[in-house]
């Protein structure tokens, strides 16, 4: 097998998160939170990165260009692709990465408590909030199984 003259990264560092080197870009770029396989994709192909290369193997040059493309990407983008097209505080189009996605939707979710949303009320009971049967599904406790009358 021949030796690869080039050292492999096994841990990257983009928009404050390890990235693993050892898989594709297209892969590894989907380790940052909030960014799927279509955004990763954009991200590659925007910084001039080809996609199937593994991500430890990138110079630094190109690992520069794909921090410089996710820091800038929420200004690259069209609306229908940011994952918050229209912020409930500002009122402006925004995508979230990182820690910020996790933040913004427990604010989210606060909010919705605090008003007294139904959504927000069944958050707080911790029953399912996007319309799921509850019948007989979602069940927690200790008793299993259903008791019948006896005929």
């Amino acid at each position: 097998m021949a030796q690869d003259d080039q050292e492999i990264n096994y841990f990257v560092r983009v928009h404050n998160t390890d990235l693993d080197g050892t898989k594709p870009v297209l892969i590894s770029l989907t380790g940052i939170k909030g960014v799927g396989r279509h955004t990763a994709k954009f991200i590659a192909e925007t910084a001039g990165v080809e996609k199937n290369v593994l991500m430890g193997k990138l110079d630094e040059a190109s690992v520069d260009r794909i921090r410089e493309v996710v820091s800038n990407y929420a200004d690259r983008i069209p609306v229908w692709m940011s994952n918050r097209p229209k912020d409930v505080y500002t009122g402006v189009k925004r995508h979230l990465l990182g820690a910020d996605v996790t933040m913004t939707v427990d604010d989210d979710i606060n909010l919705l408590k605090k008003i007294r949303a139904y959504r927000g009320i069944r958050h707080e009971t911790g029953q399912k909030v996007r319309g799921q049967r509850t019948k007989s599904t979602g069940r927690t406790g200790l008793i299993v199984g259903v008791k019948r009358k006896k005929a």
